[in-house]
């Protein structure tokens, strides 16, 4: 292991795995590959822009033959992809683009990456690919795949076509799957970011439905120091669930974030919920752990840790929500606030 191509490396967590593996292991090249669409962002990497043990590489995964040009111009051996459509909303309104990016894209990935041998494949994917979780139970990397949503599907697909390549040509791959992450550089149009700096403008927070969903939170640097775990040694055609383990109802997460920010409560404004919005989420990730990971931060402080950062650094974001996402805001919330209610 020695050249890394790390696709989706201008996102949020693929860029935190970038700063990280740059700065942990000078000895590496880490490639960056990314799209750069909505998500992707090139201030990401600014941290790591002077090191010499990082490149850049502007391409779409779904392309093969600029996957083939980085691999053979970097001499890729090893392939860690975060490269995916992520945002459930934006999936309910266009399925398409996931299919193409998070099932399309990593066969075209996986293909170029049996021709030329690479000596291992991580693929990055998410909780969601389990489903709404009943009673108590955390979700075993052994579970059956019931996703809910367009962008949960298009994981567990892209999941499978791993697995499938795994059986059949014998590829060394290992798959991560993360509970929900947040921290910095995170796109705000996921529930912590978004409200975070929606508070900050005192402007309307939409919570979907009665705010009751519990999520398990991660903070972005943990879930790095986790695939980084995987990739070292996880055991080849195996999944391991990388989870905060750490239970939150999304209306008590609004709660902290107000009074973190000494911000109303008046500012919570409760909206239609999301279609098929899954109610529970939660895994277990002794199998993790018996690698050697563990988590370093509790939501308690990683969630103030974020709330400083967005504070100390808003002209990474004042940028992002002045442009196109403004016009994903009015699609997916305008007509909900209008309707919303207090309680």
């Amino acid at each position: 292991m020695k050249n890394i191509l790390v696709t989706g490396g201008a996102g949020f967590i693929g860029s935190a795995f970038v700063r990280h593996m740059v700065n942990t292991y000078p000895e590496y090249n880490i490639i960056t590959f990314d799209k750069l669409t909505y998500a992707g962002n090139m201030d990401n990497l600014l941290p790591v822009k002077s090191a010499s043990n990082h490149h850049f590489v502007k391409g779409d995964i779904a392309d093969r033959e600029a996957v083939r040009g980085a691999f053979e111009e970097y001499s890729v051996d090893t392939v860690v992809n975060f490269a995916a459509e992520s945002h459930v909303d934006r999936s309910i309104l266009d399925p398409n683009a996931f299919i193409m990016t998070d099932v399309v894209g990593v066969y075209a990935l996986l293909e170029e990456a049996r021709l030329i041998g690479v000596e291992r494949f991580l693929q990055v994917s998410t909780d969601e690919v389990y489903g709404d979780i009943e009673g108590d139970h955390f979700s075993l990397e052994s579970d059956h795949f019931l996703p809910n949503s367009p962008y949960a599907a298009s994981k567990a697909g892209g999941e499978l076509m791993v697995r499938s390549y795994h059986i059949t040509y014998g590829m060394n791959t290992v798959v991560t799957r993360g509970s929900n992450t947040y921290g910095p550089y995170q796109y705000p149009e996921k529930l912590i970011p978004f409200f975070i700096t929606e508070a900050l403008d005192d402007r309307p927070l939409p919570v979907y439905g009665d705010g009751k969903q519990m999520r398990d939170w991660l903070h972005v640097n943990d879930h790095a120091r986790g695939i980084d775990m995987v990739l070292h040694k996880g055991e080849a055609g195996e999944a391991y669930n990388i989870a905060g383990e750490d239970l939150r109802h999304n209306i008590d997460v609004v709660h902290k974030m107000l009074e973190l920010l000494n911000k109303p409560e008046s500012l919570i404004k409760y909206v239609r919920d999301r279609e098929g919005h899954d109610r529970r989420y939660a895994m277990n990730a002794e199998k993790a752990r018996q690698l050697g990971w563990e988590r370093q931060h509790t939501f308690d402080t990683g969630l103030q840790e974020t709330i400083n950062w967005y504070l100390e650094n808003e002209w990474w974001w004042r940028k992002i929500k002045s442009g196109d996402f403004l016009e994903y805001y009015k699609r997916q919330y305008a007509d909900r606030i209008a309707t919303a209610s207090e309680d």
